[in-house]
């Protein structure tokens, strides 16, 4: 299969969408059709949305300042305010991968490998919703990144 094959509709809301087990059990000619886009579009979005309000969650537990004399004290707030901030940080890096995976799939690129064009594959998607490389381009960058220092 090449990325020629793949239709770009997705389906529509009013249809059932399918379980990990039913999309995993399809065939490979059924690769990236309107379900599965269906599928993957409403788990991104379901992602989107707990980033959204982690993020919302954040705002307020910095804005609760809590005064306290002991240095000790202050200095746990302050390293739990740091680790929650670095938290968010990630969470923000993915939120930007997340809204790109949308777009590509309203772009019909979704599950299509961005060095090689080939399938992404199910299990790789539903494991990494967000994924761009191919398993196999993944792990042949990583071992460039390894070797040069990239």
């Amino acid at each position: 299969m090449t990325k020629t094959t793949k239709p770009n509709t997705v389906a529509q809301p009013e249809e059932r969408l399918l379980t990990e087990e039913e999309i995993r059990a399809m065939s490979d000619e059924d690769y990236m059709n309107p379900a599965q886009l269906a599928f993957f579009k409403n788990r991104l979005q379901e992602l989107e949305k707990e980033l959204l309000k982690n993020a919302g969650e954040t705002t307020e537990h910095l804005r609760e300042t809590v005064l306290v004399p002991d240095p000790a004290d202050r200095a746990t707030i302050e390293e739990e305010h740091a680790l929650e901030l670095r938290t968010r940080d990630r969470e923000r890096k993915l939120l930007k991968k997340v809204q790109q995976s949308l777009a590509s799939i309203e772009s019909g690129e979704y599950g299509w490998c961005e060095e090689t064009g080939e399938p992404i594959g199910i299990p790789r998607l539903i494991a990494r919703p967000t994924a761009t490389l191919s398993l196999e381009a993944q792990q042949r960058r990583e071992l460039k990144q390894k070797l040069y220092g990239d």
